[in-house]
């Protein structure tokens, strides 16, 4: 039987933390107007653009799968039909 507890719930509190940028006047200035425009404070604005690069760093920073391409055999299969070969030599064609 699965238990129906919660104890194995996780839970994930975000905490914001207050922070002193340095940006252009005229910068500031065009994010005050969106801000206005959207009808919030500029704190939330900010606080927006910031997650969204941060996600975005993130994504960037994340494994990647290689792809490629052995030859048509398997390389292990390779590497015993020429065990007299170097190392290193790899089997690029």
């Amino acid at each position: 039987m699965v238990p129906t507890s919660d104890a194995h719930a996780s839970i994930r509190i975000m905490v914001k933390q207050r922070t002193t940028i340095a940006a252009e006047a005229d910068d500031l200035e065009v994010l005050r107007a969106e801000a206005k425009r959207r009808g919030v404070p500029l704190n939330e604005l900010l606080s927006a653009a910031v997650a969204s690069k941060a996600a975005e760093i993130q994504r960037a920073r994340r494994p990647r799968l290689g792809l490629g391409h052995s030859g048509g055999a398997n390389l292990a299969e390779q590497s015993v039909d020429d065990e007299e070969a170097p190392a290193g030599t790899g089997f690029r064609r």
